[in-house]
């Protein structure tokens, strides 16, 4: 029975993890860009804005590169606070411009520091780590240590410590750590190892989890992304989060 499962997923994953995905899915506006730098930034903050509608949450991206010149490495490190104006009008469903000038705030500050966002996570994750959850936590306390850090701001960065699925920030993950030959994922950073990946669990994969039988917990919450992603272990330890694909798919038929 299992070994039929496993298949059928495997199947599914090939039938969805194609290159054809990437047009009408928010990853698409990542993909535009070469330097690393940019994928992360913008890789973050489409997966920060991504809930609801696709069509809506690419429009929204869109709209923030405008604001960015379409440059958004060079707009990070060089903008000056009058150049943060232009963002006083972005809204994204609650996404209100009081986040979006944090972002810029935190953004600019770290990247004049760092040269890759991947740092701000992996300088959490202990070697050996099962997972990635002391990153998710790390990252969540660095994301807002800047003394002007908005308290509702909060909500659009997930935690565990919340008990929240983060779906957000795994499916970021997801985008810079998975690497294969089709091309969805960018696999740009190393430090990280697709087997420490945790499914990001939306009501799609949810739905279709529980309706294979690959998900017993009654609440939608931390333990439940847990408790999935061990399940989709036992048909690929190396790569489980690839079943995000079979489970996502599935879920928009």
């Amino acid at each position: 029975m299992e070994k039929d499962l496993k298949g059928y997923l495997d199947d599914c994953v090939a039938r969805f993890n194609v290159p054809g995905f990437v047009e009408h899915d928010p990853v698409s506006i990542p993909h535009r860009f070469v330097k690393p730098q940019e994928i992360e930034i913008m890789g973050f903050w489409v997966a920060m804005l991504s809930w609801g509608q696709r069509k809506t949450i690419i429009q929204s991206a869109n709209s923030l590169l405008e604001r960015m010149d379409g440059a958004p490495l060079d707009f990070i490190l060089h903008h000056e606070e009058k150049d943060r104006q232009r963002f006083e009008s972005f809204i994204h469903r609650t996404f209100q411009p009081l986040d979006s000038l944090y972002f810029l705030a935190f953004f600019q500050d770290y990247y004049r520091q760092y040269d890759s966002l991947e740092q701000a996570f992996t300088r959490f994750l202990p070697e050996g780590s099962p997972d990635v959850e002391p990153a998710l936590l790390g990252f969540h306390e660095l994301f807002f240590s800047l003394p002007e850090a908005p308290a509702r701001t909060r909500k659009h960065v997930a935690t565990p410590a919340r008990k929240s699925t983060c779906k957000r920030l795994n499916m970021f993950l997801r985008w810079m750590v998975r690497r294969d030959e089709m091309g969805v994922d960018f696999g740009i950073w190393k430090q990280i190892h697709p087997r420490q990946l945790l499914i990001p669990m939306d009501v799609h994969v949810e739905r279709v989890a529980r309706r294979l039988g690959l998900l017993e917990r009654k609440q939608t919450d931390w333990q439940a992304v847990l408790e999935l992603t061990e399940a989709l272990r036992r048909f690929d330890p190396e790569d489980p989060v690839k079943y995000d694909f079979a489970l996502f798919g599935l879920g928009k038929l």
